[in-house]
């Protein structure tokens, strides 16, 4: 005859999970964070999604990431979240040399997290908002494009050149 033991199982209350532990310190503004921040009394929140792009360098490692004319040191692609002012504000991806590659703006709400995706494209740079829609105020078009264009005008004129060479060149 086998015994039954009872197992008595005990209710284990966990605490909720915080997504990310708190971070020492106050959020500064105009700040790249890797993880989701509380914006500052006055502040908006940018989330801002960044691709790699189809380079062999990724667009992020050589474009500035600015707001309103100031750079914000975004390391890489990922998401960033940037506390800033509340208000309107202009923000782009320029080159090395500050040329815009993608350029929108949006009016900060305080309190709100505004969502932009910056995607380097293979044929024109755009950024998203969250629900997906094209905001772009000026997209130029990617490297490859250009380049595209530059082989292409430059072998009309390579050839152009040398059949004027030829045509005269034949001529008695």
């Amino acid at each position: 005859m086998g015994v039954c033991r009872r197992a008595r199982i005990r209710a284990v209350s966990y605490h909720p999970s915080q997504p990310y532990p708190p971070m020492p310190g106050a959020v500064t503004p105009l700040i790249a964070y890797p993880h989701p921040i509380a914006p500052p009394p006055g502040c908006a929140v940018l989330v801002v999604s960044v691709n790699r792009g189809p380079y062999l360098v990724p667009a992020p490692a050589t474009s500035r990431f600015k707001v309103d004319g100031r750079v914000v040191a975004i390391p890489g692609e990922g998401t960033w979240h940037v506390a800033v002012p509340a208000g309107p504000r202009d923000v782009r991806y320029t080159d090395f040399m500050g040329i815009p590659v993608i350029t929108t703006s949006l009016v900060a709400q305080p309190g709100a997290a505004h969502h932009l995706s910056f995607r380097f494209g293979g044929w024109r740079n755009r950024v998203h908002d969250g629900y997906g829609t094209d905001v772009t105020r000026f997209g130029m078009w990617s490297n490859y494009s250009i380049l595209l264009v530059v082989l292409a005008v430059g072998g009309l004129l390579c050839c152009g050149l040398f059949g004027l060479t030829a045509a005269f060149s034949a001529s008695p």
